[in-house]
């Protein structure tokens, strides 16, 4: 199943669209079709972890792909889009499912991760934040 009202690849869309957006438009897809009572929080997270694994076969045996897709034709870019649309569609409907405020826990975890790596002590590192001596600074 796909999760919803596809895209293709790389943008092309009228409008920014808010997650407030896409969780209502779900809701509305899974109400019209009478899904909700599938739309259980387990398995709303089983079918996402289904479509990180499609998503993750695109990449399986390309080795490092470059930033922007250069040497990737259109068929490929919008496959790539189709599942990144499913992943995130998924996610968003388990969150209005489990009644997260998907945006506002994202920008906490931003603010926490902040803290956690801060600029001083992690620019240039890609160190998880236990590994790091955070040089004086609090680490969360």
């Amino acid at each position: 199943m796909s999760a919803g009202r596809g895209g293709g690849g790389g943008g092309g869309g009228r409008h920014p669209v808010a997650l407030t957006e896409l969780a209502k438009n779900m809701a509305d897809f899974a109400a019209d079709r009478e899904w909700d009572r599938f739309h259980s929080p387990r398995n709303l997270l089983l079918a996402l972890v289904g479509e990180v694994g499609e998503l993750s076969e695109i990449f399986q045996w390309k080795g490092e792909v470059p930033r922007g897709l250069a040497n990737w034709d259109e068929e490929e870019k919008v496959h790539l889009g189709e599942e990144l649309s499913d992943v995130l569609l998924y996610l968003v409907r388990l969150a209005d499912v489990c009644d997260v405020d998907l945006g506002q826990a994202a920008l906490r975890k931003l603010q926490k991760n902040a803290v956690k790596y801060p600029v001083a002590v992690c620019k240039g590192s890609s160190k998880k934040y236990n590994e790091i001596s955070t040089l004086g600074h609090n680490s969360v």
